[in-house]
């Protein structure tokens, strides 16, 4: 479908003629646009059962389509060909829209829109959308620039809300990461070529300026003048007409629809201060701002460009992670044993597909190992830099990294279900709401634009009545001084920096309130298991109850534990290190234990009664309360035993310290056993632990402390902490619980620890201290800025300065967040 309608758009840029008979009777020129057809044609479409005659393969492709889609009446009743568009302008009421109601799109999607330059934009857009029939949410990111649109299907569609955008002036398509970041860098690549124009024109214009300024005192001729002043209009031309293109087209578009935007006031300023320097130097009377139009031009532009790069910073993460799993794989055929490979498509894979994944490629899908141990980079998924080690019959996600060797991988989800699909879909979700900070200044901004141009007319008509000679330079000063961009930049460009910064560092806002809401919380709620704790059996201790060493018990334990992928297993392979050797005849007795022999002897490991039908005696000692004991007994004798317990994780101490040194009160709420979170408690220095709380009971905690006036971020992992997750006024997932509890949670943590959740709360307080220190900027300057403009303190030109300053600052100190 991606490829039709390349086609379409492709070919609807080609001049067309302007007019076509309606109806199907044949014609000498390309059915669909009406081009000559070349003699040695051969490319046709089948319409109403006869083959038309097409230009090109183009031009075919998009009349096949149409046809397929059920809409062939187009022709039937279209009165003339499409006019020739632009991409970001393409026809309203082009037929080539409705390729887009595919179900895939229904309900729910996310538009890339382009054409957006202030606040004012953002408004009209988010209102004109929810005016529509069936549409539950219309959210705009201008720090994106990306769409969320939730519609009710039987209502509206997709091309409705296309048609609606264009109608208004935005080009609008479906969001993909890869054609949103070409057309970012086009746009780039033009506004660095009118920003190189106005600063020539800038510099050159100076040049000529400078002696005037400096001949103030006679010793320059009227005539010397004259032919100065000419020189810097001949090169602000370039400045005013190719570089100031955005400013008009901008205004032209606003002034269309009806709501004038920051372009307006911008494209006045310029065009004022231009005209009336043009009739001063004609009329031979009054001063000229040549210098200060070039100047603003650039100023202006320059801080766009910083605007599209913080845009461009802001929508890296989504592409990193949508370029993470590559686009081909090498599947295994025939007989694995074999390694015979296939080059397939990475979405093509199936569950029980086997791959081979050489070293310094990507996982194509989430899978288990089957074949080789290696090590892999999960920087991408988690923020983790270190690599990790990983064996047969563990698990690998899509996207990570195979740095070491060469792997044999079972998939075990398509690419739509995979981990990495997942976060994709986060990461999407991320943004998508505006906090309440962000939706104040849009208001605002969007209403000062109209404010700015009654000022405007205000100041002008104060000045003719006081001193009609600097009417003219007073209200072009207060049009360029004012800056809303500042305003409703502050918010959205912090958003979009630190949100990046926390991918980056395994942490995932999903909601729009997350760091502002973190920030503000008094209550730390932890979960025990999975969240403060590993989750995970880990050996507490091992003690000896024959002559054999700890270490030598170890080795025989992590012998007969092998090949068993229990829990427990594991904790003792990994306590055990390397093996005694190999056991033999193995057999597992289900709920006691593992029989097996090494080098000729006997052993058991298992509960104590099971170790007890080969070793002579009864076991003596007792187990510490809180952890499970495992038993290690061979023929005539016990050996050893093997304390397990839930172990702490090593970062849990270092985060809650950090959380109380901030001011935050910290509880653990957990369903085990109250002993059991009184002991972890303990070990961690939290003061209040409540244990055995069923999922209702943890909600009505949460919501008691909620009533009490307390601010609740709620930190948990596992279906059970589904509700208490959505109930608390933020909440963070553990990156490896349940689907469930991270899909209810306002934030993810990717990696396997707690460090990324300090760090969050960090990153929370600074970018709320820059978007306080962005908006009280933005509206001191413009308290300061626009009395000094309309009282005649501000010239232009210094006007323009101040504007393009206000911006840059705030895009700068906002882009500062993304530094670690």
């Amino acid at each position: 479908m991606s490829a039709v309608l390349a086609d379409i758009l492709a070919r609807e840029r080609e001049p067309q003629p302007a007019a076509a008979p309606a109806g199907p009777a044949v014609m000498d020129g390309c059915f669909h646009c009406g081009l000559p057809v070349p003699r040695d044609s051969r490319w046709q479409a089948v319409v109403d059962g006869n083959a038309r005659p097409m230009c090109c393969p183009g031009c075919a492709a998009a009349a096949q389509a149409i046809v397929d889609g059920g809409f062939a009446d187009y022709y039937a009743t279209r009165t003339e060909y499409a006019a020739q568009v632009d991409l970001a302008t393409h026809a309203v009421d082009a037929p080539e829209l409705l390729l887009y109601d595919v179900p895939g799109c229904e309900g729910e999607a996310t538009f890339a829109v382009e054409g957006m330059r202030c606040a004012a934009c953002v408004w009209l857009i988010e209102r004109r959308l929810g005016q529509l029939p069936g549409v539950q949410e219309a959210t705009l990111n201008v720090a994106t620039e990306r769409l969320h649109m939730r519609w009710d299907p039987a209502l509206c569609r997709p091309s409705i809300i296309l048609r609606t955008l264009r109608a208004i002036g935005y080009g609008a398509y479906p969001y993909d990461a890869k054609q949103h970041g070409e057309q970012l860098e086009r746009a780039r690549k033009k506004l660095f070529r009118q920003l190189f124009v106005a600063g020539l024109s800038m510099m050159q214009v100076m040049m000529y300026a400078v002696p005037v300024y400096l001949a103030s005192d006679g010793t320059m001729d009227g005539d010397m003048t004259r032919l100065m002043h000419w020189a810097s209009l001949l090169l602000t031309l370039p400045a005013v007409l190719y570089s100031a293109q955005p400013f008009f087209a901008g205004a032209w578009q606003d002034l269309r629809r009806g709501l004038p935007g920051m372009d307006v006031p911008v494209a006045l300023g310029i065009g004022a201060a231009f005209a009336g320097s043009c009739a001063a130097l004609v009329g031979g009377r009054g001063e000229v701002y040549f210098d200060s139009v070039t100047m603003f031009v650039f100023l202006l532009l320059g801080s766009r460009y910083l605007e599209l790069g913080a845009r461009r910073k802001a929508a890296s993460a989504l592409e990193r992670l949508q370029q993470g799993v590559p686009a081909s794989a090498l599947r295994l055929r025939g007989d694995p044993a074999a390694r015979e490979t296939e080059l397939v498509a990475a979405g093509a894979l199936q569950v029980g597909d086997l791959v081979l994944v050489r070293a310094g490629q990507a996982i194509p899908a989430d899978g288990v190992i089957v074949d080789g141990d290696t090590e892999v980079d999960l920087a991408l998924l988690t923020g983790e830099s270190r690599t990790q080690r990983r064996s047969k019959g563990e698990s690998l996600p899509g996207g990570a990294v195979n740095v070491a060797q060469t792997i044999v991988l079972r998939v075990t989800s398509t690419a739509t279900d995979s981990t990495l699909a997942m976060l994709v879909r986060l990461v999407e979700k991320a943004g998508q709401g505006k906090p309440a900070l962000a939706l104040w200044a849009d208001r605002v901004a969007a209403w000062s634009v109209v404010a700015l141009l009654l000022l405007t007319v205000a100041v002008f008509v104060a000045w003719q009545a006081v001193e009609p000679a600097r009417a003219w330079q007073a209200a072009v000063a207060v049009l360029v001084v004012t800056c809303p961009c500042a305003l409703s930049l502050a918010t959205p460009t912090a958003l979009a920096a630190a949100t990046d910064r926390l991918l980056r560092h395994g942490v995932l806002a999903v909601k729009p309130h997350t760091l502002e809401t973190f920030e503000r919380a008094t209550h730390i709620v932890f979960d025990k298991t999975g969240t403060l704790t590993l989750g995970r059996p880990v050996l507490r201790q091992a003690v000896p109850v024959s002559s054999q060493s700890v270490e030598a018990c170890l080795r025989i334990a992590s012998a007969l534990e092998a090949d068993n992928p229990h829990p427990i297993a594991q904790a003792i392979r990994e306590a055990g290190g390397r093996a005694i050797g190999v056991a033999e005849r193995i057999r597992y007795v289900v709920g006691q234990g593992v029989e097996g022999s090494i080098n000729g002897r006997l052993y058991r490991l298992g509960s104590a009664a099971f170790v007890e039908g080969i070793a002579s005696g009864v076991a003596r000692s007792a187990a510490p309360t809180g952890t499970t004991s495992v038993w290690l007994g061979t023929e005539g004798g016990w050996l050893a035993r093997f304390d397990l317990s839930d172990g702490l994780r090593p970062e849990a101490a270092a985060v809650v310290q950090r959380f109380k040194d901030g001011g935050k009160t910290v509880v653990l709420l957990s369903g085990d056993e109250q002993r059991a979170a009184q002991a972890v408690a303990a070990q961690l220095g939290i003061a209040t632990a409540l244990g055995g709380r069923l999922p209702d009971e943890k909600l009505a905690y949460v919501r008691t402390l909620q009533a009490q006036g307390a601010v609740v971020a709620m930190v948990g992992d596992g279906i059970n902490d589904a509700a208490v997750l959505r109930g608390a006024d933020v909440s963070f997932a553990m990156g490896r619980g349940a689907e469930l509890a991270q899909l209810h949670a306002d934030g993810v943590l990717l990696g396997d620890g707690l460090v990324p959740l300090a760090d969050a709360a960090d990153t929370a307080r600074r970018t709320l201290a820059v978007i306080r220190q962005n908006l009280i900027w933005a509206s001191v300057y413009n308290l300061v800025a626009i009395p000094a403009a309309a009282s005649g303190l501000l010239n232009p030109w210094m006007s323009g300065i101040g504007m393009a300053a206000s911006s840059a600052l705030v895009v700068l100190n906002a882009l500062r967040l993304r530094k670690d």
